[in-house]
């Protein structure tokens, strides 16, 4: 069984940062791939940024030069630094795992409002 706890969303003014967190835990040899999804209401789940074990990042076209994925591997924990915040960032962030054993895990969701 493996368990992904988020931490870090809330409501913040346009501009404003937030960082967010997620730690996994539980039946975890090796995570290979962590990601965050997000999913604005009455949109599809979009990749918003992922990163490899080895620490290799991608990220979504509209967050370049705005969010920064990062992971702790010795704490099973990824972050994502999300610096001036736009209205259509908006959503429910996931973040997501994929094990070297097999199979891909989501964390519940936590919600980010960028609002003034």
């Amino acid at each position: 069984q493996v368990q992904l706890v988020e931490s870090g969303g809330g409501l913040v003014q346009p501009g404003r940062s937030l960082r967010l967190s997620c730690a996994a835990s539980g039946s975890i040899f090796s995570i290979t791939v962590m990601a965050w999804y997000r999913q604005a209401p009455g949109k599809q789940r979009e990749l918003v940024a992922g990163i490899t074990r080895g620490g290799t990042t991608n990220y979504l076209d509209s967050v370049k030069g705005r969010f920064t994925i990062s992971r702790d591997n010795a704490k099973n924990t990824v972050y994502l630094q999300m610096n001036s915040l736009k209205p259509e960032d908006t959503a429910v962030y996931y973040c997501n795992i994929g094990l070297a054993s097999g199979g891909y895990y989501w964390g519940q969701g936590t919600q980010v409002t960028v609002s003034s």
